[in-house]
Parts: structure tokens; sequence; C-alpha cells
């Protein structure tokens, strides 16, 4: 099925390079017919962005936005008010934790530690929704990525999973504050992508190959496939979904 997405903008948060779930998104929102808008944290990253446009020939709008920062928030979603004005779709693909806070035992995580991994991978999520709402005058739906150490142990994810936790229980509580202006939340439990994020993770290839021999699918899965799922949410046929977690990980959460 294409054109899912058309008369639609989307703004996509998070894209660092052509390997990361928010880049196949990006992609992926243009494939359905989608007008497109990215984020970037800094100048030092608009380059590389730039770069990944290239070839593109849709119009796709770039606005700087340091999420740990309300008012580089609000400074971003006014930006984008003024370029598009109206948007329908917003895809937050943003995590975050200090090296050495994924290494070792979770039980000497830092204190700052802490607070960053949760300010930049959960907070986020809630100030760009309080600022893009504005913006959702059509109504509109919110995507983001989390993963199952939310929820169960993986060795080495330490700090993030206490961080994709609260992620997900603000997407049921955003979820309930912004549906009665047609906004609807919800997040992609991804399974693990051999992302250049991902490498700080220790033996993260030892866990795809676990995965891969345990999985109903008996594979892993790619950014493309959490890409296409992140479109149906973002399209008019999840329409009556919201505050839920869409499992795309090869089945793992029901064997695992």
């Amino acid at each position: 099925m294409s054109g899912l997405l058309v008369g639609k903008h989307v703004l996509v948060m998070g894209v660092a390079n052509q390997r990361s779930i928010a880049w196949a998104t990006a992609r992926a929102v243009l494939a359905q017919g989608g007008r497109l808008s990215l984020t970037y944290q800094s100048n030092r990253i608009k380059p590389r962005l730039e770069r990944l446009l290239a070839d593109c020939e849709a119009e796709v709008t770039l606005i700087e936005c340091d999420v740990a920062s309300d008012d580089g928030v609000a400074r971003a979603m006014r930006k984008l008010e003024k370029e598009r004005a109206v948007l329908h779709g917003l895809v937050h693909s943003i995590a975050y934790a200090p090296a050495e806070d994924l290494q070792g035992s979770f039980v000497e995580t830092t204190r700052d530690g802490f607070a960053v991994a949760n300010d930049i991978s959960s907070y986020s999520l809630i100030a760009a929704a309080r600022e893009a709402r504005r913006l959702m005058v059509q109504g509109g739906s919110i995507v983001t990525m989390t993963y199952a150490g939310s929820h169960r142990v993986i060795p080495n994810y330490n700090v993030m999973g206490p961080a994709k936790a609260s992620l997900e229980a603000s997407v049921r509580y955003l979820a309930a504050d912004l549906g009665p202006a047609e906004i609807r939340v919800n997040a992609v439990s991804a399974g693990p992508i051999h992302t250049v994020a991902a490498r700080s993770i220790k033996d993260f290839a030892g866990m795809l190959e676990l995965l891969q021999t345990h999985t109903p699918l008996r594979r892993n899965v790619t950014a493309e496939e959490v890409a296409d799922a992140t479109v149906f949410l973002l399209s008019d046929l999840s329409r009556a979904i919201t505050g839920e977690i869409v499992h795309v990980d090869a089945g793992a959460h029901a064997v695992t």
C-alpha cells in the first residue's frame, strides 16, 4: 500500500546517520508521500543531514533543536510553524546515556548519568509533545522508540532500562492528555538493530546472534521494518490506536 501519508507533514527527530532508525523512518515518510522536516542537535550534525539528503528530490526542512533545553524545543517548533504551519506527525527517535553508565553494573549508575539518560531519552518526548500540539490543529500522531529493556533486565543495557520505562509511562499519560485534541501517542518497541548507537552496549553482537535463533521468526529485525510500523502509526489506518506499545521484534517479546 502506498500514499499513506499524502497531505501529511511529519517531523522526525533524531536522525544521526544513515543506519539510524530515524533515517529509515524519514525515508519511509517520503516514500509514502509525506512532507518531511528533520531536527538536528547542533551545527556539527547539520552537514551529515545535508549529505544524506543530497539526492533527495523532495523539499525537506531542517530545524535546529537541542532537546536538553525547553527554550531550544520551543524555538524549534516556532521556526517549524513559520516554515510549514501545520504538523500532522511527530517521530521522537532520541535516546542518550553517558558511555560510562552503560558499562559495568547498574548499581554503579551515577546520579548525573541517571538524570541525563532520563532527561534526553524520556523527558524530551514530553517537551516535544507540549510544543508540537500547538501545530497539530488537525489532530495528529506522535510516535517514539522504545526497547524491551524497559520491562526486562537486558545485560549491559543498564541505565537505559529505567529511562525507557519512564518513556513508556509518558506515552500513556500523554495519550490521555492529548486524546481530546485528536492527537494519538504510541511507541514502537523495536528488536535490537545494529545501529551506530547500539555499539555502545557491551556484547551487542552476541545479543543479536542469540535472538536470531530464539525469536519466533528466527531472525532479527531491520530499521526499515521498524520504519514501516511507524508509518502505520502515523497514518489514518491507526486512527483508533493510542497509548500503545507496538512490538516490532520478530516476536521476541512473546517468548523471552
